[in-house]
């Protein structure tokens, strides 16, 4: 019996937290597609809807019912559950360490929460297939992505190959115009719609075109606002005009766009939906988000959500529509302004350069988002054909444990982890609350992988981690992403705050900066006394023409502030690194090409 004990204890997958809990039985809820939510949830007799099956979880909480000691199981079945609005999980819904709450699919069984919709009813016309968008939910649809036979399909742009790009001619800030050439705008002049992507430095903008006028061989083009005046007035990232690397930029969103197949256009106007298929394509399948949020974990500092796991799911299908509204002017890691401007004089500040510039951030949507909660776990879950961010820790977090998962297919940051400066916070200023439990700590995000990510937010990153403590990276495999792979820390200052005691270790990093420069595959922020970058193995690089200035790119980069951090036995290509405004306490130790070969070995993704 003993060694029965110790099996299951040590070696049988799964049994992880609470101990012997999972040696016995758990209440298990059941929930699949052809279900009712007026079953009792057995087997036999599922629910329908994941909602209806936490209803029922919250109940038997509510009653101490006998069979919960070893804690409820939510298992759905397979299929897809269509998601409305976000599956609320709330301080009701916790468990404990010895019973948690697990929302699970049944093992070997592909489980799908979307938020997605399927279009039908094609018809030919042309080289096009065109179908009507039907309301969602009572009300018209919009959207930004699509997916056709489970592919990401192109919304119409005027380039298929990046490195074709036109570039900008002049910036003129006053009159808050882009001068951009007339023949890379004439098709769009009517275009209600249109938008730019504008590549800045480390960052790129969606810009909601206003108007067009075409001068000789020169077109201004001007915005919407906010992000008109969002654009020209910040002083960071600027695009740039000067000596012939002028920034690149392309247009989409125009029927006058869709000329290749894989493209689609959506006329919110007609309800209209537009797709070229590729060359022998039998269109099966075609999806469109249609909410933001899959999934929000969501309790306060007092009354925290607790001892929830997530297994075995795929969440897909979201949406993130401020571009669509406001436009998308970020300042870095795809970390939005809401007011930024150059200050003149500039701010003296002490152990600190001159501050320029004063800017106030928002965070774009994700598909799952944890805030005020303990011990809210992910085990080999999929995060897929998504809008903007894959999983948010926002705030208020502690512990937990992101563990086998996949980051695939994102149009943002893969996962996000702690606050990036509050909304009314100017970004700059030293973030140290005095109620600690704002902050995120303690989360764990191991042996994940993360691949085609950012693929349009080009200033986002695979792991974006703000105000964190006690965050532990490690054995994630991280490759093709539009800017670095790790990101760690905030606020552009040497000022000790509420970061501390990171650990970023035998991480696999390669295949970055697909987009943009001004990057590593690991860079930092901020002071963060006890925290460790060690055995990491960063390398091959991206190298494509139109960055802003192809040699300021780097393995390793920290930045601005940079604190109390040791740089230790990283194995890198070259010894490029990069240590710029750096605060007091670094230590670098042993990084480059000369590090043992048995740090390839041991980065990235373990067996389970």
């Amino acid at each position: 019996m003993l060694k029965v004990i110790k099996y299951l204890l040590f070696k049988a997958p799964y049994w992880g937290v609470g101990g012997l809990f999972l040696l016995f039985s758990s209440f298990d809820i059941y929930v699949s597609p052809s279900g009712k939510d007026k079953n009792d949830g057995s087997a036999s007799a599922p629910k329908a809807t994941l909602s209806a099956a936490l209803r029922q979880a919250r109940e038997l909480r509510r009653l101490n019912t006998t069979g919960i000691e070893n804690g409820i199981q939510i298992i759905l079945k397979a299929g897809t559950y269509a998601q409305y609005e976000p599956l609320f999980v709330r301080p009701e819904d916790s468990g404990t360490a010895q019973s948690p709450t697990i929302i699970c699919g049944a093992e070997g069984e592909k489980v799908v929460v979307s938020g997605g919709m399927q279009i039908k009813k094609w018809k030919k016309s042309g080289k096009l297939l065109v179908a009507d968008v039907p309301n969602f939910n009572g009300r018209p649809l919009d959207f930004r992505q699509l997916w056709v036979n489970g592919k990401k399909a192109v919304r119409a742009r005027d380039v298929s190959d990046f490195e074709k790009m036109n570039r900008i001619i002049r910036n003129d800030k006053v009159n808050q115009i882009l001068w951009v050439p007339a023949k890379s705008v004439k098709a769009i002049q009517k275009a209600p719609y249109a938008e730019m992507v504008l590549h800045q430095m480390w960052a790129v903008s969606f810009l909601r075109i206003k108007s067009i006028r075409i001068q000789g061989d020169s077109a201004a083009v001007r915005f919407h606002d906010p992000e008109s005046k969002l654009q020209f007035e910040r002083p960071w990232p600027q695009p740039m005009v000067e000596a012939g690397v002028n920034s690149p930029f392309y247009l989409t969103n125009a029927l006058e766009l869709l000329d290749q197949p894989g493209e689609w256009f959506h006329d919110i106007k007609t309800h209209k939906l537009y797709y070229y298929p590729l060359s022998g394509e039998k269109v099966t399948e075609v999806i469109a988000p249609a909410i933001e949020t899959l999934v929000q974990v969501e309790g306060t500092p007092d009354r925290p959500v607790g001892h929830v796991i997530f297994k075995n799911i795929t969440f897909s299908h979201s949406t993130w529509m401020r571009p669509s509204e406001k436009g998308h002017v970020p300042l870095q890691a795809g970390m939005y302004l809401t007011e930024g401007y150059k200050l003149s004089p500039k701010i003296d500040r002490v152990d600190n350069h001159k501050l320029d510039n004063q800017g106030w951030l928002g965070c774009g949507a994700a598909a799952v988002t944890v805030s005020g909660a303990n011990n809210i776990d992910f085990r080999n879950c999929r995060f897929e054909q998504l809008g903007f961010s894959g999983l948010d820790y926002v705030s208020g977090t502690t512990g937990g444990k992101v563990e086998n998962c996949t980051f695939t297919d994102i149009a943002g940051n893969g996962l996000v982890a702690g606050g990036f400066s509050p909304a009314s916070l100017e970004t700059h200023l030293p973030y140290n609350p005095q109620d600690l439990r704002e902050l995120c700590i303690g989360l764990e995000i191991r042996n994940n992988l993360f691949t085609d990510v950012t693929n349009e937010d080009w200033g986002c990153v695979a792991i974006a981690a703000g105000y964190v403590s006690g965050l532990k990276i490690i054995n994630n495999e991280i490759s093709d992403v539009s800017y670095s792979g790790i990101s760690l820390g905030w606020g552009w200052n040497r000022n000790l705050v509420c970061m501390k005691n990171n650990l970023v270790q035998r991480n696999n990093i390669y295949h970055y900066a697909k987009h943009v420069y001004d990057v590593a595959g690991i860079y930092t922020l901020g002071a963060q006394p006890g925290t460790l970058i060690s055995e990491n193995w960063v390398h091959d690089i991206c190298k494509p023409s139109y960055v802003h200035d192809p040699k300021h790119w780097f393995y390793l980069y920290t930045d601005e502030g940079s604190s109390y951090i040791r740089v230790q036995n990283n194995r890198t290509d070259s010894v490029k690194f990069l240590q710029n405004a750096n605060g007091f306490g670094n230590i670098w130790e042993n990084n480059g090409p000369m590090v043992n070969d048995s740090i390839m070995k041991n980065a990235g993704r373990q067996a389970p």
